[in-house]
């Protein structure tokens, strides 16, 4: 299974917006992500509910792993939105 570990550039981390928006792009991928910290997870990326409860804060590191068809498109993509600032990147969506 594929994985990526990438550190959380949000400054508010996996909290509210960023949390909605990375949720709501993973269910859009093809293939099932799940997330987890060194002290929690895994949760299935596409649950806003269970990302709060992993309580992520900016420079956090994550790990995702993905398994399913376009499993590493899938991680590029997740991986990309938490090395971005969705706090100030996504202000006007």
């Amino acid at each position: 299974m594929p994985a990526r570990t990438v550190k959380v550039a949000s400054t508010s981390g996996l909290h509210a917006r960023p949390a909605a928006i990375f949720s709501q792009a993973a269910s859009e991928q093809p293939a099932a992500v799940t997330i987890e910290t060194a002290d929690a997870g895994p949760v299935k990326a596409s649950s806003i509910l269970m990302l709060l409860t992993l309580n992520v804060d900016h420079e956090d590191e994550v790990t995702l792993r993905a398994e399913g068809e376009a499993a590493e498109q899938s991680l590029d993509t997740l991986a990309g939105l938490l090395e971005t600032n969705l706090d100030e990147d996504f202000q006007d969506r």
